[in-house]
């Protein structure tokens, strides 16, 4: 059986093969003003002037870029090399300092411990059986006092059927506790098609978040919600469920005095 790492590198190969939304590099407008770019919800401190940044499961061009196009000292950790292959090509036109690792985000072995200010992480904890672990590696790569930044799949979005059971509404379908992965579907704006992904519990995402170290300071659900959209679609589904959660989370302890940066 194929392991749920060499599976999703694999599809995350493919999807940047074939220029998934998701691998696409920042657009030359998103560099105008990369930290607004980056930044729904007004979060990060300006400037990011020497800000020691860890994009996590971040690669295609995009978080990396804009936020050492806005000052901040980069590294992109990602599993799929041709995913990371799209953030070196986009640091080399732009002539941007970036550097590059391929791993797992449940496995930063390869990065010292305190070594971040601000560690950013889009949607992407589906894609691991243990999202305990994930945290325990970002709170020990945080410096104390240090920001998490991370979104994640609502597990009640995992739940619910991609089309409507009507005109009324959508199924939950899937069992809320389960610990093996999801069962694989068609393409979807919603799913990434060959990836192997699980449903964490609030529990797990929360519950899990502050026993690793972090206390949660904002969370905010991303509006998605198209009542005009066509029945089945992102936006219709989006008006009954809300696919996504972004958290904004601080590493417990104070930061040290000769930190560059230091979180508001």
């Amino acid at each position: 059986m194929t392991h749920w790492r060499d599976k999703n590198r694999q599809a995350w190969d493919a999807l940047a093969r074939a220029r998934h939304p998701f691998t696409l590099a920042a657009r030359d407008e998103d560099f105008a003003d990369p930290v607004r770019a980056l930044d729904i919800a007004g979060w990060l401190t300006r400037p990011l002037t020497g800000a020691r940044v860890l994009c996590l499961a971040a690669g295609g061009g995009r978080q990396s870029a804009l936020f050492a196009a806005a000052g901040a000292e980069v590294t992109v950790v990602d599993i799929s090399p041709e995913v990371l292959a799209i953030d070196r090509r986009v640091a080399e036109e732009r002539q941007l300092n970036v550097r590059v690792i391929e791993g797992s985000m449940d496995d930063l072995s390869m990065l010292a411990e305190g070594s971040f200010n601000l560690v950013n992480q889009p949607v992407s904890t589906c894609y691991v059986p243990d999202i305990r672990a994930v945290y325990r590696e970002v709170a020990r790569v945080l410096a104390p006092g240090g920001l998490y930044i991370s979104q994640h799949k609502q597990p009640a979005s995992l739940q619910t059927e991609l089309a409507p059971s009507s005109e009324a509404g959508y199924l939950l379908g899937e069992r809320y506790y389960r610990e093996t992965p999801l069962p694989p579907v068609a393409t979807s704006m919603l799913r990434e098609t060959g990836a192997d992904e699980y449903l964490h519990r609030w529990e797990e995402m929360i519950g899990g978040m502050c026993r690793a170290g972090f206390v949660v300071e904002d969370l905010i659900e991303p509006v998605h919600a198209k009542p005009n959209e066509p029945v089945g679609s992102f936006g219709h589904r989006a008006c009954y469920v809300a696919p996504y959660v972004r958290i904004k989370a601080r590493r417990l302890g104070r930061p040290p005095a000769a930190s560059l940066w230091v979180p508001e």
